[in-house]
């Protein structure tokens, strides 16, 4: 809180600035003594006739005005609160060059690089950038904090939950200014920057002065740029009402996942099954040779295989496996998970009654995360693997969960691997026209049955 107070004298020397700069200027070493306009003093006085407004006043001379700009810049950053994040800018950001992003998703992020730059530009509007933790919004914000401090505008930096601390402690005994004071600050600043919008205690004293404080520059059009790893229907109303604007608010979506850490961020291992299938692999896969089964059978497991290896080493699009239980479809399944796992790009693979239950957990009192966060969690990973799918129960909830996790990857071209035992015209007809785009999805009958014999041979252990 100490750094918040300093900031809130630092504002109150803002509004003062000049007066304190031309308090300055009477100084010894005010000036350059070598000036030929002033001689040294720090001000001139303009050269007007009697009765003209400026008439008798001093200005500050022309050899001071890089100090000037110098101590002008001092200040705004200290009232910016922007610390550490004064090194963001847009040279420093990649748009393009992350390793493993997906094309949607490396477009995604492009967007939203263009999107700032364009804002920063222009510095009005509302930019709002939605997208998980590290995606790179938090960057991107700071980088028009950074813009619009060196351009001379006042500018406020503050994670949503500082925000509401700040305002808290204006009650305080010990606080500099009142309650008023910082409120009006923030709700008037000419550029607002709201960082981790939605990770506040959304109580209703914090929900009603957000509103206020959004609702102040929304009716006044003032610069503003949120971040929020939530969705936005996740908002209150009157919040989201303001948000979906089109005519004052620029909303982008990132679906570029967290560089800072990609393995923790997709491997997922409280999610994940796929450490309960480490033995199944391509080179363990059986093609079956000496089962007794047609010929166009075993080719099938044979053209599955190579549809999972060429998958493994290029994973674009969606692979869907279709056959009966016991055929091998969760093996190379799995195989395409570990393999790209060895690579340091583990994927999350889960059974989807399972995820249903994950998600279900969400519910519960003592759960550390809400459904959304989960719910996100699994409808962003990098590479998904969804085992099993058509053995979830069949609820209204539980088709629309799996919807809504289908039409997500789907329009952002996300890697994923489906296995299931029903072929398309037995699914949800949502579920089956996203199956049936050949441009993104490449479906593979697997016709062996199920394996129940023994091992005999390297060639022929059982693919389960």
């Amino acid at each position: 809180m100490k750094n918040i107070e300093d900031s809130m004298k630092t504002k109150n020397a803002e509004e003062n600035m000049n007066d304190a700069l031309q308090t300055n200027a009477n100084s010894d070493f005010a000036g350059d003594p070598n000036c030929p306009y002033c001689h040294g003093i720090g001000f001139v006085g303009r050269d007007v006739p009697y009765g003209h407004p400026d008439f008798g006043k001093m200005t500050i001379c022309v050899c001071r005005a890089g100090e000037l700009a110098e101590a002008r810049q001092k200040q705004l950053y200290e009232l910016s609160k922007l610390g550490a994040l004064r090194e963001k800018n847009f040279e420093n950001f990649q748009p393009r060059g992350r390793v493993g992003l997906a094309a949607q998703q490396a477009d995604s992020l492009e967007q939203a690089y263009n999107s700032a730059v364009h804002f920063a530009g222009t510095l009005r509007g509302w930019l709002l950038l939605l997208g998980r933790f590290g995606s790179g919004k938090t960057h991107l914000a700071a980088a028009i904090a950074n813009k619009a401090v060196s351009l001379g505008m006042e500018t406020l930096f503050l994670t949503v939950p500082d925000l509401l601390d700040w305002l808290r402690f204006s009650y305080s005994d010990d606080s500099s200014s009142s309650f008023e004071e910082r409120f009006e600050h923030i709700r008037e600043v000419p550029l607002l920057v709201l960082d981790d919008f939605g990770t506040q205690n959304a109580t209703a004293w914090a929900q009603e002065k957000l509103f206020q404080i959004l609702n102040y520059r929304y009716i006044n059009q003032l610069a503003t740029v949120i971040t929020s790893n939530n969705a936005l229907n996740s908002f209150e109303g009157r919040i989201r009402s303001r948000l979906m604007d089109p005519e004052l608010v620029t909303r982008v979506e990132i679906l570029a996942t967290d560089y800072r850490n990609p393995a923790d961020d997709i491997g997922h291992p409280e999610l994940s099954s796929l450490n309960l299938h480490a033995r199944k692999t391509f080179e363990s896969f059986s093609l079956r040779r000496d089962d007794p089964m047609p010929a166009a059978d075993r080719a099938s497991l044979k053209d599955a295989l190579d549809a999972a290896q060429a998958f493994a080493r290029d994973p674009q699009g969606w692979l869907v496996f279709i056959g009966p239980f016991g055929c091998g479809k969760t093996h190379l399944a799995a195989a395409i998970g570990n393999h790209l796992a060895k690579l340091g790009n583990p994927p999350l693979m889960v059974v989807v009654p399972d995820l249903l239950d994950h998600l279900r957990a969400t519910y519960a009192p003592n759960s550390p995360v809400s459904l959304d966060q989960r719910f996100e969690e699994i409808r962003s990973a990098r590479l998904l693997i969804l085992d099993d799918l058509g053995t979830q129960s069949a609820t209204p909830w539980a088709r629309e969960k799996i919807y809504q996790l289908f039409n997500y990857r789907y329009n952002a071209e996300l890697p994923t691997v489906i296995t299931t035992a029903n072929v398309p015209g037995e699914m949800d007809p949502r579920l089956q026209s996203r199956l049936s785009d050949g441009r993104l999805c490449k479906i593979v009958i697997m016709n062996a049955p199920s394996y129940t014999g023994g091992v005999k041979n390297q060639g022929n252990r059982p693919n389960r």
